[in-house]
């Protein structure tokens, strides 16, 4: 079930991710399967995370970032150079998405 965010969603979650820090880094292994399950122990945990990527080729980056969202059933939230941010709804959910646009000003 992939998840689609409306470009509102997406601007309030890129505000809330702006303070936090990477919690996951792939290195130059790539995305192994100890990669991703720690990036879903940390989705489950916070919802919104940073991942940070090593390498510099950027579509490489940016196939990562669909494979795992893919992969976790994860919303893609930003890719910032070598920063990608997810968010996946937990069930103790932490994080609520504004509906409209509307409850962004309230």
């Amino acid at each position: 079930m992939k998840i689609e965010l409306k470009p509102f969603q997406r601007k309030y979650l890129q505000g809330l991710a702006h303070g936090i820090d990477p919690v996951v880094m792939v290195g130059n292994n790539g995305l192994t399967e100890a990669v991703v399950r720690e990036i879903a122990i940390s989705l489950d945990a916070h919802e919104l995370i940073k991942v940070r990527v090593q390498g510099d080729d950027r579509e490489a980056r940016v196939a990562m970032f669909e494979q795992i969202c893919e992969q976790l059933d994860a919303a893609p939230v930003q890719h910032i150079g070598k920063l990608l941010v997810l968010w996946r709804p937990s069930d103790k959910q932490r994080i609520a998405l504004p509906k409209n646009k509307q409850a962004l000003k309230g």
